[in-house]
């Protein structure tokens, strides 16, 4: 029998011992549910703790002929400043952002997403308070979370680590699909302010802030006006109902959601053959913690720009005659938004970043604005 201590008895071994805490597991989920419940919409059948969620597919009846777009992501390195600062219920919504705005990028309105948290062992408080920051991303983006799985990994992680991930599934009329057949030249590129680095490139911004620069977590940075922990563990923001809300009010050629690769590469992935995206610097003043970590590291613009989003998280590629009308939607909303560039015809210009989706390009010019 295992022993009060967790220890092995006669009879042998015993998960508990091997450090899986299935009682923990449990106290977790129950933690959890009231956050989950937040998420709910119409079409969410059932309740946690199912081997399934199950989600009411009988709406996309209403489509012609519907598509499904499906995604999923991590947060990469930032849940180690989460854990750092013992800071749990903010990394979920990056994981949402990250998951969430790469389907809406086609158009395609999340629906649900479930999620996966491992962990070295399993304190049902973290666990809820990440879960607790994946149900306010999902209230964000306008879809559900319907299920999720937390599994225990001793030996494998430390008791105070754990990696989260997560998967999304939306749907996009077939005739209403973005992306880069729909963009033409003479198409303006309308900038989405980032709320920071959000979750991208956050190895360089460790080893600049914490391993050249000799910092900790709890420095004042004036620039920052805050601590820089605070200023890192920064949510992503959360795009989804803004891009289908312009959607809906103006015409849409595309989204870029900006990721790994930076502004120019990720928008090269959306121009056709024959074009290029012609971005201006000079159009915006990225936070100041890009300018930081580039001054602290010695970090070249190049490599900033290829690495991190600079400020900006989305871009839409809009008719010119739907740029006005975008502005002033995307102000009402509190989303701060500028025109950044336009889409012309291909002169060889070299990607900022390397990447080339749709066969065209997209180039950085100027410096950024004082």
């Amino acid at each position: 029998m295992s022993g009060a201590d967790g220890t092995t008895g006669a009879s042998g071994a015993t998960y508990a011992a091997a450090g899986v805490d299935i009682e923990a597991g449990d106290r977790a989920v129950e933690l959890m549910k009231e956050w989950v419940a937040k998420t709910r919409r119409p079409e969410v059948l059932g309740g946690i703790g199912g081997f399934a969620g199950l989600f009411d597919a009988s709406a996309l009846k209403a489509y012609d002929r519907p598509l499904l777009a499906t995604s999923t992501d991590g947060v990469g390195t930032k849940v180690a400043i989460a854990q750092r600062m013992d800071k749990h219920d903010s990394i979920g919504r990056d994981l949402v952002g990250m998951v969430v705005d790469d389907l809406v990028v086609c158009g395609a309105e999340p629906l649900f997403m479930t999620d996966y948290i491992a962990t070295g062992k399993v304190v049902p408080e973290v666990v809820a308070g990440i879960v607790k920051g994946i149900a306010e991303g999902c209230v964000l983006a306008g879809c559900a979370l319907v299920g999720g799985e937390t599994a225990e990994h001793p030996g494998l992680l430390e008791p105070g680590e754990y990696d989260v991930a997560g998967a999304g599934t939306g749907v996009v009329e077939a005739d209403k699909v973005l992306g880069a057949e729909r963009v033409r030249e003479g198409d303006v590129l309308v900038a989405m302010a980032s709320s920071g680095a959000h979750s991208n490139g956050y190895s360089l911004l460790r080893h600049v802030f914490f391993e050249v620069a000799g910092w900790e977590l709890d420095r004042e940075v004036p620039e920052f006006g805050r601590t820089l922990g605070e200023e890192l563990l920064e949510p992503t923001r959360i795009y989804s109902l803004d891009c289908l809300a312009l959607i809906a009010a103006a015409e849409v050629h595309a989204f870029s959601h900006i990721t790994g690769g930076g502004v120019a590469a990720n928008i090269a992935r959306i121009i056709p053959a024959g074009l290029e995206a012609r971005l201006d610097r000079g159009t915006w003043t990225p936070p100041a913690v890009f300018g930081t970590v580039g001054r602290l590291g010695g970090v070249a613009t190049l490599e900033l720009e290829k690495t991190l989003n600079m400020g900006v998280g989305m871009v839409a590629v809009l008719p010119p005659a739907a740029v006005d009308p975008a502005l002033a939607l995307l102000a009402g909303r509190g989303l701060p938004s500028w025109v950044c560039g336009e889409v012309v015809a291909s002169e060889g210009a070299t990607t900022v970043g390397g990447a080339k989706g749709g066969d065209g390009a997209a180039s950085l010019h100027g410096d950024y604005a004082a």
